[in-house]
């Protein structure tokens, strides 16, 4: 940036070349000289994006001017002012913001001196743009010295004075005198103050007829004088309606502009214009907002509702909440909540589901938190896929009180708003205090209206005086003389004017009220020192919209800064009081309004004023669907009946019709039909299940719903039944010479009742009788001593409850006292070794052989031995499932394996144990080194690394490693290998393309695991960088196609990263009609319909980081070529013959186009070519002979092919020879036509049902005639039933079984040209 005030020539010294262009810029209010007469490619002359806006400010404060540029090459940018200079870096301050492209202004402590016309240059070698902005000063308080000075001026310059004086004299300016027709200018600013109702009336006490020009010109006169606001430099759109974003509305003589939902994106520098008079300028910046206490991890389970929360540092309406970086609406899936104080912010997940977890954020100006939902699987096996009851997981896990938390911020934010209040207050009582001394006598004068004027705060209002308050402030005596000093001075020039203002307007302080969506008003920020202005009545707490039922109580409740003030409250815009039935009270500074018995007439729009001060609110009123508590409880209670009973739900209700009523049982609807029968009436519902049985037990719900509400409720249907059989298969715990124990399942469904008893019978294999062994308790198993020794026995099982007996369940066949040897156990686990002792432990085998486990018996083996030895003896079983092996040798190597034993005998042994050395506990290895990446593709990764350190004592060799990756978007590591590798490197694979891993390797031994090492940074998915390179050798550069035909060129290429893909016709980019399609490593360019205009070189450009490559191939469009016009003959020279010819009409279009001749001589009588690729249109032939006839041929020939001939006419004259007549008798051919014949006719058939019959016969005829079969003088042709064949005249059909339907007269018939054939027979079937 460059601060410096021009000299006279400055502009001529930058304009080298002496061309001065004048251009037009889209900003308004920018001007541009070029420089040059023709810009070159590429190149701009500057301009600007964003000029600076005026500004009109109090003095004290900091004005920033900024704007952005634009150009090629960059422009210098440099500030100036109309009068003096800004060389003072202390006072005028200049910066450049990269990141925004800002250019900025700062002028430090603004005065009276400042005041003036800033420009801004940008100037580039191609030209320069200007633009300017203006800053105007509100002085506060009386400047003495200055009035001395004006004072000084005018009573040593007469003429001054005399223009002060014919100033004072200056009254409102007379009026201009009406032409006919016009209309006074008293009559708009009535008219638009007016009511719309009031129009008429005053239009006839003006004399104006015509209304509806009137209207109309009214409309186009308040659109005139509306008043405007910007921000940065751009309109703001606004109404005088409090639900948008943007509202200004009148209070008093006040202006009040608010700002609905206020985001951080408002913050900006705003100001007011009226009437086009730049009023005043503020920079505007919210509050910081922060998160007090951030959202926290969930869990919950599947089918239930998870809630995330946070608590606010200052309020806000609404935040933004994410679920994987996607935006989240409220709606039926999220519940978005905010407390009352519009600090605690809550996000609802509703049933939620595998595809809801992952990481939910919560975002608030630039500000954010995230935290993860982790939902787990229902493993609850008897939920049968039915949906649980809800319930809410809730984060909290650190026990933090957020409702009493977001209470003492909000008590924190309401202490500072009242201790600005009260340094506001003060600031006032010390303003009033200072009385300034009086001036002397001379100076008396000086005392003018500035002084009067209140001292603003960024100001608090701009206002125009009258001389009436200059009286009456006690600083000026009314005397004549006097007042008529002060009328002169009142209206003298002043050092620097303040814009002039509409009388009786007053501007608020243009700092936002953040109107959050409650109607809050927020009190003013903390005044300066120097401030006049009494604040007035402010709403500490504004009033918020209720929403209540029919009958219950609804209260609004609002808070003013003093205790003093008395307001009143409107219903839709009339007062109420007590009297209508309403509860008003006030209790200090707080208003209360109290509607007991909520009906619909209460309904509507309240407003509380205090003070010309307002606060509005709705109450809604609703009359949802409710229950009766009483009613609920009873209904709640379980329904019990029996099988084939009948059920009962009924429910009253209150609310509002039209009312829909819903009946549910286990989620599904129920509808009128055979068994279910719903009667609804307007205030109860009734529910009858007819019939009911077994399977319809369950969850039954009843959902009511109006237009105010939806409301639910649950209750449940037992069906009682007689349980189901018990379930098998038997277990056989035992079966010896003396007992047999056997156990069972529980009955699937017990019908509703416990399990009282199963009643038991047996029956011995090879008998008849079932004996009774009677009712034993509720325990499925039951142990029978009264058995035989090698016999078979089976049993019968029924569950028995209060509703009755069960089905049976029969068991097999049981033998006692058989040899049964237990099957072998699961290889037994090493849980430690020592160098004196190995721990092992094993578990029971799955077949026990039918008795109880007795004992185990272990053996070990040495590692490259065959031999077993026992680890305890035969007859001493180990009893428990564990063992320590202290027989071993320090540094041998084992495995072992285990048998069960049981009342038969030993059983098979186990498989063996893993290898176990007989040694102390190892240490876990160290960290892996040099870990590295080697290759990395869009699918694959490779590392290597080198082994960790072994450290005796403290870190041991590794046994092998394992290869872990994570995304950047998860929190979770996987393991790419099941069991350790050994190598030192190792490739992943299966990777997402261009996603990014974080990768870890951990080595791993006897002792555990070790540290993980991780790569320094995370790795992309892609394969290493190379530059574009065609792959296919073969690809063809010229390509013919002809006209309507598709034109298809397909290049492949390998790239890394995925190159950007350019097909270029001729140097140009390509039209829409073209189609390009670009893959993995290959692009292809399609014309589905080609024309001769698609001709032409095409170009493929592919292009990444590293480099770019290129590919042309040209394509020629053309068709067939048509013949060319008639062909004329000339003989010029004796002996040759000159062809010309017209030119083919596609000789124009196509440039490859030329032409053949081919000649025919009558003595060779064949065609040969004379001439070939000829391009003009004629050509001549030489050797021509006498006595000879010649014909030519001319082709038009291009890339596709050749056309038709055009031929010429004959040439010369042949000589003829006398004809030879060979004389040769005629030749009568003879006629072998036949009409059809048959030579052996059908026979009669007879045959069994059942068997196959075959009918067949001979005929002849020429031309072969065509052959028939019909049975009952219907075709069977083409029944696929009857095999047919006609082969050299014998024509046969076979029926492959014969039924009676086959019964019936058969005939063929033969037919061609010359006539008709018919034989028939007789089929009869037999049995």
């Amino acid at each position: 940036l460059i601060f410096a005030r021009p000299g006279p020539d400055e502009d001529e010294q930058t304009n080298k070349k002496g061309v001065c262009i004048k251009k037009r810029s889209k900003v308004p209010g920018v001007m541009i000289t070029q420089y040059v007469e023709e810009l070159p490619e590429g190149k701009s002359t500057p301009d600007f994006l964003r000029k600076p806006i005026a500004l009109t400010i109090q003095e004290g404060k900091l004005a920033v001017f900024k704007a952005r540029v634009s150009g090629d090459p960059k422009p210098e940018v440099s500030w100036r002012r109309a009068k003096g200079d800004i060389t003072d870096i202390e006072k005028f301050q200049n910066k450049f913001d990269e990141t925004t492209g800002e250019y900025t202004l700062e002028i430090a402590k603004v005065s009276g001196e400042e005041s003036d016309t800033y420009k801004c240059y940008a100037v580039n070698e191609y030209g320069k743009a200007i633009c300017t902005a203006t800053l105007n000063i509100i002085e506060v308080g009386f400047k003495k010295k200055k009035a001395m000075e004006e004072l000084d001026i005018a009573t040593t310059n007469p003429a001054e004075f005399r223009k002060m004086l014919r100033k004072s004299k200056c009254v409102d300016k007379p009026e201009k005198e009406q032409k006919d027709g016009e209309v006074d200018e008293k009559f708009w600013e009535i008219l638009m103050s007016a009511e719309r109702k009031d129009y008429e009336r005053i239009c006839a006490e003006y004399g104006v007829k015509d209304l509806r020009v009137i209207l109309k010109k009214l409309g186009e006169k308040k659109q005139e004088r509306e008043e405007e606001q910007a921000k940065d430099g751009v309109m703001i759109p606004f109404e005088d309606e409090m639900d948008l974003k943007h509202s200004l509305k009148t209070v008093g003589k006040k202006l009040v502009f608010s700002i609905k939902d206020l985001n951080p994106e408002d913050a900006g520098l705003y100001q007011v214009d009226v009437e086009e008079v730049n009023l005043f300028s503020t920079d505007f910046k919210p509050p910081k907002v922060d998160f007090i206490v951030k959202i926290q991890e969930v869990k919950a389970k599947e089918r239930e509702d998870a809630v995330f929360e946070c608590v606010l540092s200052h309020p806000m309406s609404k935040i933004k909440w994410t679920h994987k970086n996607n935006p989240l609406e409220d709606g039926e899936k999220y519940n978005i909540t905010v407390s009352e104080d519009k600090l605690i912010h809550r996000l609802l997940v509703k049933d939620c589901l595998q595809l809801d977890k992952g990481i939910y954020g919560a975002v608030v100006g630039i500000n954010s938190c995230s935290a993860w939902l982790i939902v787990q699987a229902d493993t609850d096996p008897g939920a049968g896929g039915k949906k649980k009851a809800r319930k809410t997981t809730q984060a909290g896990g650190s026990g933090i009180d957020l409702e009493k938390l977001a209470q003492e911020q909000h008590d924190k934010l309401q202490k500072e708003k009242e201790e600005r209040m009260e340094a506001i207050k003060k600031r006032k009582e010390e303003a009033e205090s200072i009385v300034e001394e009086p001036p002397s006598t001379d100076s008396v004068a000086v005392n003018t209206k500035q002084e009067q004027e209140p001292v603003l705060e960024k100001p608090k209002a701009v206002k125009q005086e009258t001389s009436k308050k200059a009286k009456e402030s006690g600083k000026i005596e009314s005397s004549g003389d006097e007042k008529t000093k002060v009328e002169k001075l009142d209206d003298r020039p002043k050092p620097k004017p303040t814009p002039k203002v509409p009388e009786k307007v007053e501007v608020e302080d243009i700092e936002p009220i953040a109107d959050d969506g409650d109607r809050r008003k927020r009190p003013p920020a903390a005044a300066l020192p120097d401030t006049d202005i009494d604040p007035g009545v402010q709403f500490i707490c504004g009033l918020s919209d209720v929403n209540a039922i029919k009958g219950e109580t609804a209260e609004l409740v609002c808070k003013l800064s003093r205790e003093d003030c008395e307001g009143a409250w409107f219903k839709d815009g009339v007062k109420i009081s007590p009297e209508d039935g309403l509860n008003i009270s006030k209790d200090g500074s707080c208003h209360k309004l109290v509607i007991n018995n909520c009906q619909e007439d209460h309904s509507g729009k309240y407003r509380f004023e205090a003070d010309g001060r307002k606060t509005e609110a709705m109450i809604n009123i609703k009359d949802p669907p409710r229950f009766d508590p009483d009613d609920l409880a009873r209904f709640s209670q379980p329904i019990i009946v029996k099988v084939g009973q009948s059920a009962t739900f009924k429910l009253p209700f209150v609310g509002c019709e039209p009312m829909k009523i819903q009946w549910y049982r286990e989620g599904e609807e129920l509808l009128n039909d055979t068994n279910t029968k719903i009667e609804m009436s307007s205030n109860q519902s009734r529910l009858l299940l007819s019939r009911c049985q077994r399977k319809e037990t369950g969850e039954i719900k009843i959902k009511l719903k109006n237009e105010h509400g939806t409301i639910e409720a649950l209750s449940q249907l037992v069906v009682l039944d007689k349980p189901t059989a018990p379930q098998g298969p038997v277990e056989i715990a035992e079966s010896s010479a003396t007992c047999i124990d056997i156990k069972w399942r529980p009955p699937k469904d017990d019908g509703g009742s416990p399990i009282k008893n199963y009643i038991m019978e047996r029956q011995q294999v090879g008998r008849n009788t079932w004996k009774k062994i009677g009712e034993i308790p509720g325990v499925s198993s039951y142990r029978d001593t009264d058995v035989d020794h090698g016999r078979k026995y089976c049993y019968r099982i029924r569950a028995l409850t209060e509703e009755g007996i069960s089905d049976m369940m029969e068991t097999d066949d049981i033998t006692a006292g058989t040899l049964a040897f237990p099957g072998p156990p699961a290889p037994p686990k090493v849980v430690s070794a020592f160098n004196d002792c190995i721990n092992l432990t094993w578990v029971v085998p799955a077949n026990t052989g039918g008795s109880r486990i007795l004992g185990y018996h272990l053996e070990k083996r040495k590692k490259g031995s065959n031999l077993w030895s026992s680890v305890n003896p035969v007859d001493e079983p180990i009893t428990e499932k564990k063992y320590a092996v202290k027989d071993v040798v320090v540094g041998m190597e084992y495995e072992f394996r285990v048998a069960a034993i049981n009342i038969s005998g030993l059983g098979e042994a186990s498989n063996p144990s893993e290898f176990v050395v007989a040694r102390d506990p190892k240490k876990r290895p160290g960290k892996v080194e040099d870990l590295k990446l080697t290759d990395t593709s869009y699918t694959n990764l490779s590392l290597a690394w080198s082994k960790p350190r072994v450290e005796p004592g403290v870190q041991d060799e590794p046994k092998g490693y394992f290869v872990e990756i994570r995304q950047a978007d998860c929190l979770e590591w996987s393991r790419c290998n099941s069991t350790p590798i050994i190598l030192t490197a190792f490739t992943v694979k299966g990777l997402k393309a261009m996603a990014m891993y974080w990768v870890r390797v951990i080595s791993t031994n006897e002792g555990g695991e070790g540290v993980p090492t991780d790569l320094d940074n995370y790795v992309t998915a892609m394969p290493p960088p190379v530059r574009p390179r065609f792959t296919d050798n073969k690809m063809k550069s010229f390509l013919v196609v002809k006209a309507g035909n598709s034109v298809r060129i397909t290049i492949n290429f390998v790239a890394s990263p995925q190159p950007d893909v350019v097909w270029l016709k001729d140097s140009v980019p390509m039209t829409k009609r073209l189609t390009i399609s670009n893959s993995d490593g290959s692009s292809q360019m399609l014309i589905p319909s080609s024309e001769r205009s698609d001709s032409g070189i095409y170009s493929i450009l592919v292009k990444n980081l590293v480099g770019q490559e290129t590919f042309s191939v040209e394509v020629r469009v053309t068709d067939d070529p048509k013949p060319p016009g008639p062909v004329e003959l000339e003989e010029k020279v004796p002996g040759t013959v000159t062809i010309i010819w017209e030119s083919s009409p596609d000789e124009k279009r196509d440039d490859h186009l030329h032409y053949t001749i081919s000649k025919l001589d009558s003595s060779k009588h064949t065609w040969s070519v004379v001439a070939d690729r000829l391009f003009n249109n004629n050509y001549t032939v030489c050797n021509i002979l006498p006595g000879r006839e010649y014909h030519f041929r001319v082709y038009a020939k291009n890339d596709m092919g050749m056309s038709a001939p055009s031929e010429s006419a004959t040439w010369g004259t042949e000589r003829r020879r006398e004809k030879f007549v060979l004389n040769i008798p005629e030749h009568k051919n003879c006629d072998l036509r036949t009409a059809p014949a048959f030579i052996v006719p059908l026979k009669q058939h007879t045959a069994p049902k059942g068997y196959e019959c075959y009918m067949s016969c001979a005929v002849k005829g020429n031309p072969k005639p065509r052959i028939t079969w019909y049975r009952n003088n219907i075709s069977l042709n083409t029944n696929t039933n009857y095999y047919i064949n006609n082969i050299c005249g014998v024509c046969s059909m076979l029926i492959l079984r014969v039924g009676p339907k086959d019964m019936g007269e058969y005939s063929v018939t033969a037919e061609n040209a010359l006539g008709r054939a018919e034989c028939s027979t007789n089929l009869t079937v037999r049995g």
